[in-house]
């Protein structure tokens, strides 16, 4: 049995990960599967970094049941939400992006935090993928526009203006 993982895992594991691109593809999961090999049964966090290894190394099929099982698993916090993107962007690259932008529109209604823009950015490549492109489009630019010097409100106007149904000519 494998003892309590506390921060000193979480180090090496975030150590590894910024050394992703010093690695060749199967030493790098293998190096993942070394570290998730410590944790405890169970332990969501596994899954999720396999998941995590699978997915940057081009394996998106090995992915996304590993991103289903870290959540069903009861994967918490910004992990969380992590494996929600990382599992839509997954499917919607195996084809399936019609299921990716479900999942991402359900993920922006459930909450708010640090990776909002990310979600944003993600559904918008699963809607364009399912021909909603000015819809996708919208969404980009809002989210874009927060982050601008100048010129965010009328982006953010302009933007919304792309999603609304149109409408015929004004009658005079």
């Amino acid at each position: 049995m494998v003892g309590p993982v506390g921060s000193d895992w979480e180090e090496r594991v975030g150590a590894l990960w910024e050394q992703l691109d010093e690695h060749e593809e199967e030493k790098f999961i293998a190096a993942v599967e070394a570290l998730v090999g410590e944790l405890p049964a169970g332990d969501a966090r596994g899954p999720f970094e396999r998941a995590c290894a699978y997915d940057s190394t081009g394996y998106s099929d090995l992915a996304a049941p590993l991103y289903r099982e870290a959540l069903a698993a009861g994967l918490t916090g910004v992990r969380r939400r992590r494996a929600v993107i990382q599992l839509a962007s997954s499917i919607r690259n195996l084809g399936r992006a019609a299921e990716s932008a479900a999942l991402l529109e359900d993920e922006r209604a459930a909450g708010t935090d640090l990776l909002d823009d990310a979600v944003t950015g993600f559904l918008a490549l699963a809607l364009a993928d399912t021909g909603r492109e000015r819809e996708a489009l919208s969404l980009a630019l809002v989210a874009l526009a927060r982050h601008l010097p100048r010129y965010n409100r009328s982006l953010a106007n302009y933007a919304r203006e792309l999603s609304e149904p149109e409408t015929g000519p004004t009658p005079s």
